[in-house]
């Protein structure tokens, strides 16, 4: 009966959303039922939240099952936005029809200024200036990100431009909210000693479009203290760490208590769980990742250490962070509390090697040469995260295909964080801005920053006039340039001077001589770079030279690249590129081809009609060939 009721007023419900004054019986049939079917009925999913505006306003018993702080409008916002709703807790009061409104009118200003990011910033990176509009919005801004993450999660092919500039805000987003806090972090007296804090701090910040919370990594950590305390149960039932609760930081003192718990740490950690030193990939940005280190259970000295350090002083065993060059060890104090202790009282630990415990003759082997007592001793948590982030800074600078340089470019932010009058980083820093030429088209903001840059090296470091003064020189060259610059190049695939170009921009191509597969973003009647180039690419050596069409293409490995149409030819067999920009410049993946967005169709306005006809004839061809 109760779901014959339910079912007979689901049918009232459209019809009262839809009537501006419903009919008498109907209206009497629906408000007559109990409260909770009434309930059910208007959470069940099937009305939208123009609807319950609409029920809410037929009659007083409906507007106030419909009451904004309600279930039926938390219900709406659940259905809506789920992911927003770990960010309320169960007994805070919540309007939520408000809520609604509020996330409703950030994610139409999110869309609003995403869709104008392609047209603003098409012909560079987006520059300093360019996410002030996000900056000065009204409201959350987790309801901001949430949209951003909507629109990166659309399904299918299309919207590839929205997804490009959607992805680079919630990017700026939060790195700037991570940046903020690992800066509130630093300011914490030297004996704070969470480690893995700053870790995860870094780590967030150098993949801020992961889902990384030191909750969850402190989490995948205490599973792995339990399974060491289920073995040290078997080596002693009474010890005194399994005693600990969670929280706790409690330390043991005697040393064979706690060689006990290190006994146990490396056979759950390498024998049981099969952590390793990455030997192998050992130049990989992931071995500093904390929860990249959790997942491949693998990573370098000092990612491996803090992870052991962290385990161990969950469990009472009180290791120490070692600065040594080269590799990274934790110490562990064999002396009497009170002593005075030099470098031998001390077993030096290598997590990267399976936790094998060093004395000092055997660290200087470790690394082939001898070193001062000094670089044996314990240093805080901004020096260790100084060394991480160096770490990350050397593979940034050699960094070869992603020619974003984001790794180097995040690992400088990071460390001018920590040490904001390194004058040689800050040049690195000027210098990248002027090489990538993230410049703004309407203000010279990012002009001005380097120049302010430039100024802050002069005053730390005169002796470096020379350098400051050639990048000065360079960016009011730079500001000349943009003043002179003309509107946008037209290429039209009619024109007499591009008769010999034989393919559009969007077609999948493949490189006949190197074999990678790409997509063409742009094309010059003949090569338009300038002699040395044409010189050290060999070009002359080509049967055409240098005088025949060259395509500027994406490459499935994320490099960008300047092909001659004699080394092309059509990929018989298409596919998406991978390639961090391609949403830079089409909208869209057919299955044969790239759609280019507004601004690639106005600077090749024909190109579009040469491809759908070589699909036809290319593609078409084969399908009937195989039909056959």
């Amino acid at each position: 009966m109760a779901a014959a009721a339910v079912d007979s007023a689901m049918e009232v419900v459209p019809a009262l959303a839809e009537e501006a004054a419903p009919e008498a019986a109907g209206l009497s049939c629906l408000v007559n039922l109990p409260g909770e079917v009434l309930e059910y009925i208007l959470c069940s999913g099937s009305l939208t939240a123009g609807d319950i505006g609409r029920v809410s306003s037929t009659c007083r018993r409906l507007r106030e099952l419909c009451q904004s702080s309600g279930k039926v409008w938390k219900e709406q916002f659940r259905v809506r936005w789920p992911s927003l709703m770990k960010h309320y807790s169960p007994t805070d009061y919540v309007n939520w029809l408000e809520e609604y409104k509020v996330r409703q009118k950030a994610g139409l200003e999110a869309r609003k200024i995403v869709a104008s990011f392609s047209k603003r910033f098409f012909s560079e990176h987006v520059p300093c200036n360019g996410f002030s509009d996000i900056e000065n919005l009204e409201g959350p801004e987790i309801f901001f990100e949430d949209e951003l993450v909507c629109i990166l999660n659309m399904e299918g092919r299309k919207a590839l431009t929205w997804k490009y500039y959607a992805k680079k805000i919630l990017y700026y987003l939060r790195q700037q909210k991570i940046l903020n806090n690992l800066k509130a972090f630093l300011q914490q007296p030297d004996d704070y000693e969470s480690y893995l804090e700053g870790a995860v701090y870094i780590d967030q910040y150098c993949n801020p479009l992961s889902d990384i919370s030191l909750k969850d990594i402190q989490a995948q950590i205490d599973s792995i203290v339990e399974l060491v305390c289920k073995t040290l149960r078997g080596i002693n039932s009474r010890h005194p760490s399994l005693a600990f609760k969670a929280g706790e930081s409690s330390m043991i003192m005697e040393i064979e208590l706690q060689s006990q718990v290190l006994d146990a740490m490396n056979y759950v950690l390498y024998d049981q769980l099969k952590f390793k030193g990455n030997r192998m990939d050992y130049y990989n940005a992931l071995n500093l990742y904390m929860h990249q280190v959790l997942i491949r259970r693998t990573g370098i000295p000092i990612s491996m250490s803090l992870l052991y350090l962290t385990i161990a002083r969950q469990l009472g065993v009180p290791l120490e962070p070692v600065n040594f060059p080269s590799h990274f060890l934790l110490r562990w104090c064999q002396g009497a509390e009170g002593a005075t202790l030099d470098i031998f009282d001390y077993i030096y630990i290598d997590a990267f090697g399976k936790g094998k415990q060093l004395t000092v003759k055997e660290c200087e082997y470790l690394i082939g040469q001898h070193v001062t007592a000094a670089l044996y001793g314990v240093v805080n948590v901004k020096k260790v995260l100084q060394r991480m982030v160096g770490n990350l800074l050397s593979l940034g600078k050699r960094e070869g295909i992603d020619q974003s340089y984001q790794l180097l470019r995040d690992s400088l932010d990071l460390y001018l964080a920590m040490y904001p009058d390194q004058v040689q980083l800050l040049l690195l820093q000027a210098r990248l801005y002027f090489h990538l030429g993230i410049w703004p088209e309407k203000s010279f903001c990012l002009v001005l920053k380097v120049l302010d840059i430039l100024q802050h090296i002069q005053t730390l470091d005169p002796g470096q006039h020379g350098a400051v003064g050639y990048l000065v020189q360079h960016t009011l060259e730079h500001i000349e340039r943009k003043k002179e610059e003309v509107g946008v190049e037209v290429k039209l695939r009619s024109d007499e001077k591009h008769r010999d170009v034989c393919y559009s921009i969007g077609l999948i191509m493949k490189h006949k001589r190197y074999g990678y597969n790409c997509v063409i973003y742009g094309w010059d009647p003949t090569c338009m770079m300038g002699h040395e180039w044409i010189r050290n690419m060999n070009v002359h050596s080509l049967p055409h030279g240098h005088h025949q069409p060259f395509y500027n293409v994406l490459v499935e490995d994320g490099s960008c690249r300047y092909a001659a149409q004699e080394n092309l030819e059509y990929n018989v067999e298409p596919q998406e590129i991978s390639h961090p920009d391609v949403g830079r410049y089409f909208s869209e993946f057919t299955g044969t081809h790239y759609i280019p967005n507004a601004e690639l169709e106005i600077r090749y306005p024909e190109d579009l009609e040469f491809v759908y006809e070589t699909v036809q004839n290319i593609y078409s061809a084969k399908k009937e060939s195989v039909d056959e």
